[in-house]
């Protein structure tokens, strides 16, 4: 299958040289390219891309309100463009939705990789990021003295399968690695992922790695 991609970068060198790359790899296709996240927005209603590449500082509408616009919406998924020293941009990103981040200076290789996982509709994070993302959305619920659904009903309401998915989305496994453990097809994976992020109110399967980690499960 082809995954048709929205571009969404301010910088024309750099979102050049991403659609450079994307255009590489045979099984994807550049539909768009958007220059600030307004018109990322724009062209994700009018195209209906499979995935938007979405850099996070961006005029007029930054890359973390766009993903919460397109999420919402349910125009496609979501892969940031992220930085070492950009923690509050990612993890708004994060409670938007985003279904991936990546950094920018990933290998070409790494870039057309993620775009294909998050494209499936499976997670992915850069590994440098992981560790604060784990810390500051903790901080965050704790800030907003929010229930802990690790330790609320819900998290008691999942079935003792669903613990054991969420505990390997917590892992970083791909549904075809989670169904190889856990003996299950992978469509009925995908079925209890669902009622996973449904039961804990979570948009993304990222976030819901992010609560197993915070969790230790």
């Amino acid at each position: 299958m082809t995954v048709r991609v929205v571009v969404a970068e301010d910088q024309s060198a750099v979102r050049a040289g991403l659609v450079l790359i994307l255009r590489s790899a045979g099984d994807i296709e550049v539909v768009g390219e958007a220059a600030d996240g307004e018109e990322a927005v724009r062209l994700a209603r009018e195209l209906r891309p499979d995935l938007v590449l979405m850099d996070v500082q961006m005029p007029r509408l930054d890359g973390v309100s766009a993903t919460r616009q397109v999420v919402a919406e349910g125009l496609a998924d979501v892969l940031v463009l992220t930085t070492f020293d950009l923690d509050e941009y990612v993890f708004g990103a994060l409670r938007a939705g985003a279904g991936g981040f990546l950094l920018k200076n990933a290998e070409a290789a790494e870039l057309i990789g993620a775009v294909r996982t998050v494209a499936r509709g499976e997670g992915l994070i850069a590994p440098a990021v992981t560790r604060r993302l784990i810390a500051e959305f903790a901080a965050d619920r704790h800030r907003r003295q929010e229930p802990d659904p690790g330790t609320s009903a819900a998290l008691e309401s999942l079935t003792p399968r669903e613990r054991e998915v969420l505990a390997s989305l917590g892992r970083g496994l791909s549904n075809a690695e989670v169904a190889a453990q856990l003996e299950m097809a992978e469509a009925t994976v995908k079925t209890h992922v669902s009622r996973v992020l449904g039961k804990l109110e979570l948009r993304s399967r990222v976030q819901a790695a992010v609560l197993a980690r915070e969790l230790g499960l």
